[in-house]
């Protein structure tokens, strides 16, 4: 099949680990069929694993700054982007600038969550607790979000440890289940692949993130985008040329 005509999905990785990228590759990659693109891309700059306020922040940036150097051509066009962080750092400002849909790892998942009832989060990362609540709040899915259970090592500590992340996990998981929920989300794109190893030790579905947020970009379940052409309503200084590169969408 002509490249041209293949649908093309950009997957950024805000996180600066490498480790973290083929992680999401190895779980995602045997899933996009045939005639399909997914291209993967890393963050250039910010923390190699997002854990706090202040690296979410600069992920955010760090997401801006690889869309506008991949955000497709006239010929070789996006079809959409997935953050591949459990906290879509950026999430609302690529939507605003791109003319194709964004979702993150978050959001697909609580999308497919909220089909199933009222849901719980397990994740690595204490300090994520009051930040995916605003996020579930921001996104009209708060009230659905009943519980959230965060274990004391990071993703990244999980990812490196298999063994000690499918016990730490599956107490997590037991923990959340306690909660009367129909399903728990199972976050993080260090945990990508973790939930099918542990759905033997909960009774409950668990959703895996990663799995959740290229299926429903896949499947057209994203938000549209608000515009058909990609484009920011600010001016730059200091930035890398690729910014300045991206069409000026006008002023408010």
């Amino acid at each position: 099949m002509d490249s041209t005509a293949q649908r093309r999905y950009l997957l950024i990785n805000p996180n600066t680990n490498p480790l973290t990228t083929q992680r999401l590759q190895e779980v995602l990659q045997p899933q996009v069929p045939s005639g399909v693109q997914l291209l993967v891309q890393t963050a250039r700059f910010g923390a190699p694993y997002i854990a706090c306020e202040a690296s979410h922040a600069v992920a955010a940036h760090a997401c801006l700054d690889v869309w506008t150097t991949h955000r497709g051509t006239p010929e070789q066009p996006l079809d959409g982007v997935l953050i591949g962080c459990f906290g879509d750092p950026g999430l609302f400002a690529l939507r605003e600038v791109s003319g194709y849909p964004v979702t993150g790892l978050a959001e697909a998942s609580f999308i497919r969550a909220a089909a199933l009832g009222p849901f719980a989060i397990v994740t690595g990362g204490e300090r994520w607790k009051p930040m995916l609540q605003r996020l579930a709040k921001g996104l009209g899915y708060g009230a659905q979000l009943r519980h959230i259970e965060t274990v004391a090592p990071t993703g990244a500590a999980l990812q490196a440890d298999p063994d000690m992340a499918i016990q730490c996990l599956s107490q997590a998981c037991q923990n959340a289940a306690q909660h009367g929920v129909a399903s728990i989300i199972l976050g993080g794109a260090g945990l990508a692949g973790y939930a099918r190893l542990l759905q033997a030790h909960c009774a409950l579905p668990l959703i895996d993130s990663a799995q959740a947020g290229w299926e429903v970009l896949l499947q057209q379940q994203a938000p549209a985008a608000p515009t058909a052409d990609d484009g920011f309503y600010a001016p730059w200084v200091g930035l890398p040329p690729a910014f300045s590169e991206v069409p000026a969408k006008g002023h408010d």
